[in-house]
């Protein structure tokens, strides 16, 4: 393995790549609102929980923390317009939905609407509002998925997020993702194998 060199940066949000979700709330059609996050991610598995974080100055951010919950909504290729757009337009000046020709679905849990269009769409109610600084995080729980059928495998119920052909944002930039290297456990079936091999 090649050795490199090191330099220190200053402390900073370097954690990249990240999923690039639009986020969508509101409790009436006047209300709906979308716009992008990235500073997004899971918490725990049991009860399923997730967070976003959100300037508070974001037109959203009071919507969200009245009614206490939204829907991320995964995206993928074809939305990837629709998600820079909405992340740099407020929902003070637009009617996103109407704008970017997205659908707003209805929820199984919440008032909040789902974006028919998204791949994967996760209704999350809020548990909780922590301050930390330029955002507060939302902390919410997962209460029900509404997932596309095109991407369901009919043999085992599972959803192939490969092919939703979903895309990441790193450092300013949008990506799609790239060719698999590799599954969860692979590494110690490897090993596995080549013992076995020997065997």
């Amino acid at each position: 393995m090649q050795s490199s060199t090191k330099i220190d940066w200053k402390p900073g949000t370097m954690i990249y790549p990240l999923p690039a979700v639009l986020i969508s709330c509101g409790a009436t059609d006047e209300e709906y609102n979308i716009f992008t996050v990235s500073w997004v991610g899971t918490i725990c598995t049991d009860p399923p929980m997730c967070y976003i974080s959100v300037r508070p100055q974001r037109h959203s951010y009071p919507i969200i923390a009245k009614n206490r919950e939204f829907v991320i909504n995964l995206t993928n290729e074809e939305m990837a317009f629709a998600t820079d757009w909405c992340g740099v337009r407020s929902g003070k000046n637009h009617q996103k939905f109407a704008e970017m020709h997205l659908t707003p679905g209805k929820s199984n849990q919440l008032q909040a609407p789902i974006i028919q269009e998204s791949p994967l769409s996760m209704e999350c109610r809020v548990k909780e509002i922590i301050p930390l600084g330029t955002h507060d995080m939302f902390i919410a729980e997962i209460m029900n998925i509404q997932a596309d059928t095109r991407f369901i495998d009919e043999t085992t119920g599972q959803f192939k997020m490969q092919e939703a052909k979903l895309i990441a944002y790193s450092h300013g930039h949008y990506y799609k993702l790239g060719e698999e290297i590799g599954k969860f456990g692979w590494s110690v079936q490897k090993k596995r194998s080549a013992t076995m091999q020997k065997k």
